[in-house]
């Protein structure tokens, strides 16, 4: 199978986490935004990232894939079956891809891409930045401290499920542009979050994302 698109995209390293959770082998191909290749825009239309290519078939949309690739890989599912479990995960995983992607992308892309990777500052926003930081990502991270379980525990059910994937994946890319210390702030979120990003289906690809951004920083520095 062919995974599309850059692990900077939060939606991109959710389905990576998620396939090395399942067992499923994935080759990442990583693209650039509206990226020309016609495999890709084959595979994603709108030319949107991620998209999945499985020998002839091809889908695109996180969600649409993780969902897949639990339909077709053996063993324990991250997508319950029971009605309220599974309307419950997909309930977190909207939340991620709307609520924490929202916010992270206006501090992502106005601190990150624009700056570092498209070397363009002068399209970067970096008073939008500051007030997604400051005026709207307490409020999501108010929320979660009241309700993640304890370090541990799991959003949905007693194990791990696409939804913790799925709102974990966010808080790497606060932790690449963030210049406020959030996790001293929600203890119990960062309590959380943190063991489920040291899986190592999340280390690896944090780790390579980690290293590659403190080159561009340096090489921008230099």
């Amino acid at each position: 199978m062919i995974l599309y698109g850059s692990s900077f995209s939060p939606f991109v390293r959710k389905v990576i986490a998620f396939a090395a959770e399942r067992g499923v082998a994935l080759e990442n191909k990583a693209i650039l935004l509206g990226d020309p290749d016609p495999a890709f825009r084959a595979a994603s239309p709108l030319a949107k990232m991620p998209a999945l290519v499985d020998g002839d078939f091809s889908i695109a949309d996180s969600t649409a894939i993780v969902t897949y690739l639990d339909g077709v890989a053996p063993g324990a599912k991250l997508i319950p079956e029971t009605p309220r479990e599974r309307a419950t995960v997909y309930w977190w995983d909207e939340f991620a891809d709307t609520e924490l992607f929202g916010v992270g992308r206006r501090m992502f892309f106005n601190r990150v891409v624009a700056p570092l990777f498209q070397r363009n500052p002068a399209i970067a926003d970096a008073a939008d930045a500051d007030a997604a930081e400051r005026d709207d990502l307490p409020r999501i991270l108010a929320y979660l401290e009241d309700v993640v379980p304890e370090p541990g525990g799991w959003l949905v059910g007693s194990s791990l499920s696409l939804a913790d994937i799925a709102v974990a994946s966010p808080f790497v890319n606060f932790d690449h542009c963030a210049s406020s210390p959030w996790a001293d702030a929600y203890p119990r979120v960062a309590a959380w979050v943190r063991p489920i990003l040291a899986r190592p289906s999340f280390a690896g690809v944090v780790d390579s994302e980690t290293r590659l951004l403190a080159k561009v920083r340096g090489r921008g520095a230099a």
